[in-house]
């Protein structure tokens, strides 16, 4: 399948503009008023097809990679989001994570990317999870999972530098890698959880960080009850409810509402959730009203294609 940067790229950023409007909504308020299509205003009073931090970010690291990989430039992307709306919906940003805004504090201050992240237990939001699809396309062809997991945990680390951020993006950027190869969703869950295993068996991570992954990894996220998956702005959480999503729907537009209308971090579970669908269902199955709406979507479509001609001359 062609353009599968595409997709990916406008799958996190349609997931995250259907989630703007509701973010922070309950999933019973959602039960009773289910999002079905593009909302404008509501709880950040934007207009329709406006799009949060989880794009902006996303964009951010994705116009890097299409010049080179460059860990302080990424750094540095981030700075000029923050100080001057670059990659942003309207030029203006209006949401932004506690522990995004200490880190890209401390590189406004000059702090290296390589030193800038959080690090402590609470700092495990969905910060660098939400972002972190670009890599999987820069990755893709990576032989080495050594490598993989160095530049998964050096970009998460710009933000979120404890290893349970890391290690959330890390699972998440191997499943997009076998989504991007063409695998089925069984195949590639099952590639994703044995590698990530046997990669863990190999380091020797800290057990008690990787039994926090056990749905993840060693059962069958998919068979979960609903009422069992959690939406609110934890990675795990994050992580879950995503591969839930996306595993219980049959289409793009079936997996991003499913994550929507789980409530609370709405536009992040969107997004996330968002990026493997595309990938996986392709461009075309994203609604075309969706994208018609969506902010910015020229310049999108540019980046994309940027990214697309790097990634062919590596």
């Amino acid at each position: 399948m062609e353009n599968r940067v595409k997709a990916g790229i406008f799958g996190v950023c349609v997931g995250d503009a259907l989630g703007v409007p509701v973010e922070f909504t309950s999933r019973e308020t959602l039960k009773r008023f289910p999002v079905e299509n593009m909302r404008e205003f509501g709880s950040w009073n934007q207009p329709k097809g406006t799009w949060s931090d989880d794009s902006s970010l996303t964009l951010c690291i994705a116009g890097e990679l299409a010049k080179s990989y460059d860990l302080e430039k990424i750094g540095q992307s981030f700075v000029k989001w923050v100080k001057y709306g670059h990659w942003t919906a309207h030029g203006r940003l209006f949401d932004i994570g506690g522990t995004t805004k200490h880190s890209i504090a401390r590189l406004i201050k000059g702090e290296s990317a390589k030193f800038s992240g959080n690090i402590f237990e609470e700092d495990n939001g969905n910060g660098s999870l939400m972002r972190t699809l670009p890599l999987a396309f820069y990755l893709e062809n990576e032989e080495n999972i050594d490598k993989i997991y160095q530049t998964v945990k050096e970009v998460s680390c710009i933000t979120h530098a404890h290893f349970r951020s890391v290690f959330a993006c890390f699972v998440y950027v191997i499943f997009a890698i076998e989504l991007i190869k063409g695998k089925s969703k069984a195949e590639a869950y099952q590639h994703t959880q044995k590698t990530t295993l046997k990669f863990k068996e190999a380091q020797g991570f800290n057990p008690k960080e990787i039994q926090l992954f056990d749905r993840i990894l060693k059962d069958d996220i998919s068979k979960f009850p609903e009422d069992s998956i959690c939406s609110g702005g934890y990675v795990v959480h994050s992580l879950e409810a995503s591969l839930w999503c996306f595993l219980n729907s049959e289409n793009y537009s079936e997996a991003v509402l499913k994550a929507v209308n789980l409530g609370e971090d709405t536009d992040t579970t969107g997004a996330i959730t968002g990026g493997i669908a595309g990938i996986y269902y392709g461009f075309e199955s994203i609604p075309k009203d969706w994208i018609d709406v969506l902010a910015r979507k020229k310049d999108i479509e540019k980046l994309c294609e940027k990214l697309e001609e790097k990634l062919k001359t590596q």
